[in-house]
């Protein structure tokens, strides 16, 4: 029996204004799936992210998340699908007078109702309490639930939103530029740590990236994006750096770690 695929795009075109920002691309991720998205700036990658979160509808072609048409749903059952998908955005969305706890839990919002929502950030439950450091302790940030989010450092806050996609349950984790902000090192390092969570929860991950040699590094499957198209789509030991000098061309070069 072939399971069913994460995501199915197909003949998606999304318009902005005047831009064709997604102009008819197919993308299929397969469950479990680790995928990184390349381009220059304006290439299509947060457009492609914001249609698979839900965050914006295709003007043409379809969209199917876990098996699931996207096109035609109600409000309730588009809420219950979006809470399968969790995004980690290049600002990490903290609510920094918030302890990190209640930033984490917060993950869970999307799935409970507003009574529950107001009973767990005013008084969670030693259950949720628990989950959520887990969470944070797949992190490294076991020990720091009880700080002001903004008293972490960038890398730390950015591990913070990551946490809180787990705590939400996603099956598919989207990560929009998630290391833009971050030094080299922990750029590597924080992919290395989403790759690694992916791969240990069966989680599907897909990541947008300006970094083209983090990408090679640390992603097995690489989509090159430019002008709102797919250019190229190949195993990470099949990108060539002629493929990566055509897709940058005429753009600012990436900063690579």
């Amino acid at each position: 029996m072939t399971a069913v695929p994460a995501v199915t795009l197909a003949g998606a075109h999304l318009r902005l204004g005047r831009i064709d920002a997604l102009a008819g691309i197919d993308l299929r991720l397969d469950a479990g799936e680790q995928v990184a998205v390349i381009g220059p700036s304006g290439a299509g990658k947060s457009s492609l992210m914001a249609v698979l979160n839900l965050g914006r509808q295709l003007d043409a072609g379809t969209l199917a998340l876990h098996g699931v048409a996207v096109a035609g749903l109600g409000r309730a059952s588009r809420r219950s699908l979006r809470a399968r998908i969790a995004t980690v955005h290049q600002h990490h969305d903290l609510v920094g007078r918030l302890d990190v706890l209640r930033n984490v839990l917060a993950g869970r919002l999307g799935r409970w109702g507003a009574w529950a929502s107001l009973r767990a950030m005013i008084a969670p439950r030693q259950a949720e309490v628990a989950e959520a450091i887990a969470d944070l302790g797949r992190v490294g940030l076991a020990d720091r639930w009880r700080d002001r989010a903004d008293r972490l450092s960038g890398g730390q806050q950015q591990r913070v939103a990551v946490a809180r996609a787990l705590f939400q349950g996603a099956e598919l984790l989207l990560a929009d530029e998630p290391v833009a902000s971050l030094d080299p090192v922990q750029g590597a390092a924080l992919l290395r740590l989403l790759g690694d969570i992916a791969r240990q929860d069966g989680r599907t991950l897909l990541v947008s990236l300006h970094q083209p040699t983090l990408a090679v590094q640390c992603f097995p499957r690489i989509v090159g994006m430019r002008a709102g198209r797919i250019v190229f789509d190949l195993p990470a030991e099949r990108v060539a750096a002629e493929q990566l000098a055509a897709l940058y061309a005429g753009s600012p070069a990436p900063t690579d770690a």
